[in-house]
């Protein structure tokens, strides 16, 4: 039994997968992850429901340390253009997916920060951070 498991984890180019779900009520399923510095991780997130995206789109968005939340949130309250990731903002950002609506998944693969602590990580749809779409990242 270990060698599919294994076969599976070298397949997605040895990265943990790390499975979300982000529904209508605007709440990841997951709010915490815990990782080792450096481990490198695939995150997959499935947007639950059947609203399209254009009302309902759900992304994921890890925030680099200190950076606070509610500043990217409102910075990416006018970035539709780029699935409300702002271009001013890439710089405080470690990774992100794409926007998914109802029923879509998307992902991300990237390397967990060098450094412990604690990173967040949100959706930055306009309004879902504000209704609780968070989580943290831990590094430990």
């Amino acid at each position: 039994m270990k060698a599919p498991a294994a076969k599976a984890k070298a397949a997605a180019g040895g990265a943990r997968t790390i499975e979300l779900a982000g529904s209508e009520t605007m709440k990841y399923d997951v709010a915490e992850i815990t990782a080792k510095p450096g481990e490198k991780l695939h995150v997959v997130l499935k947007a639950v429901g059947s609203m399209p995206k254009i009302a309902m789109g759900h992304n994921f968005v890890l925030l680099k340390a200190g950076v606070s939340p509610m500043e990217v949130s409102n910075a990416a309250f006018n970035a539709r253009e780029t699935d409300f990731i702002p271009a001013a903002m890439k710089d405080k950002i470690i990774a992100f997916t794409k926007l998914a609506g109802g029923g879509e998944t998307v992902d991300v693969t990237f390397t967990a920060p060098a450094k412990a602590g604690k990173y967040d990580y949100i959706c930055t749809f306009p309004g879902h951070f504000a209704a609780g779409m968070k989580g943290t990242l831990t590094v430990k």
